[in-house]
């Protein structure tokens, strides 16, 4: 004891007196400003003792002074003296030599901070006066610890708005400035660069600007640190979102542009992780020139981890090229993909045959900035419930630049469902030709182009001279047939040179006859008429007349050369089709198929329907993958698929894969299970008629004690209930819903009962009240007379559910429900009468029907609940009981056990 200071032995023995026995330096519960107040041999006050302690040699007494400054605040404050004179303690303590104190100080200032802002408004300029000196001072204090406790106060203040905007120019913003100088110590630059990136994205954009963007330019070419320019490249995302589009391209991609070129992996590596957040601040042609043949960099790295980060980044980087008012879809606040709608100014922008189904406009483009500002990964959760892409991009092909004019809906049965192309080569032996054959052998051997063009105009005429004859449907075939011709004609227009240009090139374009045959008599020639087609067969020059989506036996060379797009560079887009290769598995990551199945939603969204062939072989392979992993993804996301392609191309290609994951896994068949409605809502009646027999699978799983599954059955029957008539829902819905009823986990019953009312309120909506007389008299079987006092407690559960939701007129309910409800108060399982008791109590008698004079069966249910008030069983007394006389117990008397 002799070498303990007197300090600390009496501090000890007050703690211990007032009953702190346990208080130690790492307790964090005592209020130190109720000791303070008690009353001491030293007749001290109990500021005067504050300050004893505050600056007694003991550490001990110095932290706990410094851990309960909020404390003695709150108590001390209330008066300007007071208030003044904490605080030059808190300005003496500031200065102690024990790095913990200091630290312990420090971490007190968030919460002092805001205890002053929100309690002492009369003290306006205290934190900027007493508490920022000491936290910029602690910046540069030489304890490692109590820097970070200043940077993460720092950081705190920032997010809580509470420092002052002059006070970060002036006092804040300099030191990190000086601290991050080239000349500074490494471990103060290193610090510094961590706070200068996560307070800019805090500041306002004229302060980045002008004080911090110069020195992070400066930083990210720091030559002799690699962990500078790597905190740099992992916050270049967030720097760019902060400064905005013209900052970033004019100061911010030429050090990007160094940074991916590092010479160190680990460099490389980073960048590619944020490179979708870098491209969604730039612009289009920013993108598409500068940053996709600097991804495309990172994607042939020699580093196999910079490889492997860069494929998982591709399809997020894709995203970024998306244009909203080509891919007609947007997300809407609660994170959920939807199909814009149509309006006529859109219809002129929209591409090709997807015009009437997926139009909008770009000034549009901002819900999509804040879908992705707000989780720039959320595009690729697994179950796509907040699918995002950025909206700009504003490359279309030149074929569908310009559509004035045309009918806004150009989906027909030819494009989509037609059979393949018949032989027509006799045709076009008929077609007229003018010219000599001498001179048309001439002219195919100098210029074959001419010969093509040549060939299209006599196509186009024949069409237009078969266009009083389109009742016949002989006619109408041969038209089809001459369409194809005429496509077929103007692909052969173009020279082998351009070909092989366009697809050397990142942005092909597709030309017209006229623009490349230059040595045709062009000076006679005119722009052929559009052929007056009826709608459901539409021919237009701008429009494909082949299928959007070509069917795989009918594709030939000639048809492999048509598959260009201009949304998205191809050298992206070949990279992205390649990761279902096998090679990428062994060379790149072993998951690379399931980061490609995880993004395809967005390249999708990115793609737009139009373009759908070039994903379609991925996705089947993908969805015929080895790894169930794979499937899984696939099948969390297919119905934000749905919505991206459309009723057509989802019931051609996205069926059949779901038919495929509804006889997977279990874990990969509840993924189809969560968004079954959102799937089957998307299909027209007769094909969503066909689930009807394969519902009742999802009651067989691989594990039956994955009672979860059911339960999301009947959550989704629930939803599905509106797709169906009441005569398809009574014959197959209905079994469902009763033998879920029956599950042997209490969970899945209690949901199921929901069902049941909801059922039950599909037929009286509809006026299926026979429907619903059959259902009613089926769950009295079933339950009413269960042999297990767990089916009859459902009934009474069914009743309440019924009543309270009102899913049936209260005349059905009093007839066909009601009297069976009351017998059961002759149960002779008390939980049975107990759940009766609450449902007339809490639920019957609570509705004006029931209560109303005259009611005929007010009189049953009065004398069957003062029958219970007498009843053996005190539960079922309580319930029962108009003014209960204790508490309600906790017991949750709901939840039933076997």
């Amino acid at each position: 004891m002799a070498g303990i200071p007197l300090y600390f032995v009496d501090l000890q023995d007050d703690l211990d007196d007032f009953g702190f026995e346990d208080y130690g330096p790492d307790c964090e519960s005592m209020r130190i400003s109720a000791f303070l107040d008690i009353p001491g041999q030293d007749n001290l006050t109990p500021l005067a003792r504050l300050e004893k302690y505050a600056f007694s040699d003991n550490i001990f007494n110095r932290q706990i002074i410094a851990r309960g400054l909020l404390d003695v605040l709150r108590d001390f404050s209330s008066t300007e003296d007071d208030f003044l004179t904490v605080m030059e303690i808190v300005v003496r303590l500031s200065e102690d030599v024990e790095p913990t104190v200091r630290t312990e100080l420090m971490e007190q200032v968030p919460q002092i901070t805001i205890f002053l802002q929100e309690s002492r408004p009369q003290f306006p300029r205290a934190f900027s006066e007493y508490l920022l000196p000491i936290l910029v001072r602690y910046l540069t204090d030489p304890n490692n610890q109590v820097r970070k406790a200043s940077q993460e106060a720092l950081l705190i203040l920032l997010e809580q708005d509470l420092i002052e905007q002059s006070d970060l120019e002036n006092r804040v913003c300099p030191i990190l400035l000086e601290l991050s100088a080239p000349e500074n110590d490494d471990e103060y630059k290193v610090e510094a660069v961590n706070i200068i990136c996560k307070m800019i994205s805090m500041l306002g954009r004229q302060t980045v600007e002008q004080m911090l963007l110069p020195r992070f330019c400066d930083l990210c070419s720091d030559s002799k640190l690699f962990q500078v320019r790597k905190v740099c490249a992992a916050n270049f995302g967030d720097v760019c979102n902060a400064v905005g589009q013209e900052a970033t391209e004019k100061f911010l991609i030429p050090k990007f542009l160094e940074l991916c070129s590092d010479s160190a992996w680990g460099m490389r590596k980073v960048c590619a992780e944020c490179f979708m957040a870098v491209s969604y601040t730039t612009s289009s042609e920013v993108r598409r020139t500068k940053l996709s043949p600097l991804f495309i960099n990172l994607i042939s790295d020699p580093c196999r981890w910079v490889r492997q980060t860069a494929f998982q980044s591709l399809g997020p980087f894709i995203s970024t090229f998306a244009n909203p008012s080509t891919a007609g879809l947007y997300v809407k606040e609660d994170g959920t993909l939807s199909i814009r709608p149509p309006t006529e100014d859109m219809l002129a922008d929209s591409y090709g045959a997807d015009r009437a189904h997926c139009s909008s406009s770009s000034g549009k483009g901002d819900v999509f900035t804040e879908a992705n500002r707000a989780s720039p990964s959320s595009s690729f959760s697994e179950d796509c419930s907040n699918t995002t892409v950025e909206g700009d991009g504003s490359h279309r092909s030149p074929a569908n630049s310009s559509t004035e004019g045309r009918p806004p809906d150009v989906f027909n049965s030819f494009i989509y469902w037609r059979s393949p192309l018949p032989d027509i080569s006799e045709e076009l032996d008929l077609l007229p030709v003018e010219e000599s054959r001498e001179d048309a052998d001439v002219e195919s051997e100098s210029n074959p182009v001419c010969k093509s063009f040549m060939a299209s105009s006599d196509i186009e005429k024949v069409l237009q001279s078969l266009q009083g004859h389109m009742d016949d449907p002989d006619v109408q075939a041969q038209v089809q047939v001459l369409s194809a011709a005429l496509r077929a004609a103007e692909l052969d227009s173009v020279t082998p040179e351009e070909a092989a240009s366009t697809q050397e090139s990142s942005e092909p374009s597709e030309e017209t006859p006229g623009s490349v045959c230059t040595q045709c008599p062009s000076p006679t020639h005119q722009e052929p008429e559009e052929p007056d087609l009826p709608p459901q067969s539409p021919v237009s020059e701008d429009e494909p007349l082949l299928p959007i989506v070509p069917l795989q036996e009918e594709e030939s060379p000639e048809d492999e050369q048509i598959k260009v797009q201009d949304v998205v560079p191809q050298p992206l887009l070949d990279q992205y089709l390649s990761m279902t290769d096998p090679v990428r598995a062994q060379t790149v990551d072993t998951e690379i198929t399931k980061h490609c199945a995880y993004s395809l939603p967005g390249v999708a969204l990115t793609l737009g329907r139009q373009n759908w062939h070039f994903l379609k072989d991925t996705y089947e392979t993908l969805a015929a993958d080895v790894q169930w992993k794979v499937r899984r993804t696939l099948a969390f996301s297919i119905h934000e698929l749905a919505v991206i392609l459309g009723d057509k191309l989802t019931a051609a290609d996205l069926v059949p894969i779901f038919n495929g994951f509804l006889k997977d896994l279990d874990e990969v068949r509840i993924g189809v299970l969560k968004h079954l409605y959102d799937f089957l809502k998307l299909l027209h009646a007769d094909m969503r008629r066909e689930y009807l027999y394969q519902l009742q699978e999802f009651l067989t799983t691989d594990n039956i004690r994955n009672w979860r599954f059911r339960y999301e059955l009947a959550e989704q029957l629930i939803l599905i209930l509106d797709l169906y008539s009441p005569k398809d829902v009574y014959d197959y819905l209905r079994v469902i819903a009763l033998t879920l009823c029956s599950d042997k986990v209490s969970e899945v019953r209690w949901i199921s009962f929901k069902l049941i009312v909801a059922i039950l309120r599909k037929f009286y909506a509809d006026g299926e009240s026979e429907l619903g007389i059959n259902f009613i008299n089926e769950l009295i079987v079933q339950f009413r007379h269960s042999p297990k006092w767990v089916g009859r407690q459902a009934f009474a559960f069914i009743c309440q559910a019924v009543v309270q939701e009102e899913c049936m007129p209260a005349e059905q309910f009093v007839t066909h429900l009601l009297p069976n409800l009351l017998s059961l108060a002759s149960d002779p399982v008390p939980n049975v009468r107990v759940l009766l008791a609450k449902a007339l109590k809490q639920t019957l008698l609570e509705k004006a029907y029931f209560t109303s004079l005259g009611n005929p069966h007010l009189d049953a249910v009065e004398k069957t609940v003062q029958a219970m008030q007498l009843d053996r069983d005190q539960d079922v007394r309580f319930f029962s009981t108009a003014e209960p006389k204790r508490h309600l117990r906790s017991t949750p008397l709901e939840q039933s056990v076997d």
